[in-house]
Formats: structure tokens, sequence, C-alpha cells
């Protein structure tokens, strides 16, 4: 078995400036580190249990079937707060039949970032007996 030590999740950008203005800026992540110089610079930030690493440039848009899925407190303030600052959204919260309430976005690439709420009584967070 592979010992996991931590994970990180890399994305190449078409245009770096305007993505790290999307995950540091409208979306408020938190930086970790910061690597190399100029506009292709490498910017990692905090997701959690995670990270995200912004660096280098790509000449296409990611694959359409990646998506990030980010856990958030509260969906509807997180909503409420993207939509002030103008973050693009695709679809707002809604609980979902398995009970998470998710709400989705996209960055500036169109990668398309779920942000998932866990209710208290999901058996995610809730196991009776333990």
């Amino acid at each position: 078995m592979v010992h996991v030590l931590g994970s990180r999740t890399l994305l190449r950008p078409t245009d770096p400036d305007r993505s790290r203005a999307f995950y540091g800026e409208q979306l408020g992540l938190a930086v970790h580190r910061e690597f190399g110089t100029g506009p292709e610079r490498g910017t990692v930030y905090f997701l959690g249990g995670g990270f995200l690493e912004v660096s280098g440039r790509s000449g296409t848009p990611v694959t359409p079937g990646l998506a990030l899925w980010l856990q958030v407190e509260d969906a509807a303030a997180a909503h409420e707060e993207l939509r002030a600052k103008g973050v693009e959204i695709v679809r707002p919260p809604v609980e979902e039949p398995w009970g998470l309430v998710e709400m989705w976005i996209a960055d500036p690439d169109g990668t398309r970032i779920v942000l998932v709420e866990v209710p208290a009584e999901h058996p995610l967070r809730y196991r009776p007996g333990i």
C-alpha cells in the first residue's frame, strides 16, 4: 500500500494572472507558498486537507470532465459571498437526492468547481455509535 503524505491538485491555466485573481481574490483561498518569477510563477493555495497549485501556462483549457470538489460550511452563505464578488454561478445551492447541498461555479478556464455543504445529519458527518 502506498502511504500518501499529502495531496495537491495542479492546474495549468491559459491565463495565470486571471486564475490567480480568481482563486486568491474572488474565492479567497489562502496562499500556502509561491515560487518562481514572472507571469507563469507558481502559487499554491490551501484546500483544507490538500493544496491547489496554479502554475505554468496551458494553450488550451482543462478537460471538461475535471472538477474540483471543495467542502464549505454554508453553501447559501458562499453563494451570496461569491455572487457579490462577481463569480459566475453555474448553479445555485441545491439539496441533492443523496443529501449533500451542492453549488456549482467555474474558474476562468471553465474548470467546474463543486462547493459542497455536508449537513450535520448526513452520513459523511454523523456516525451513530461512534
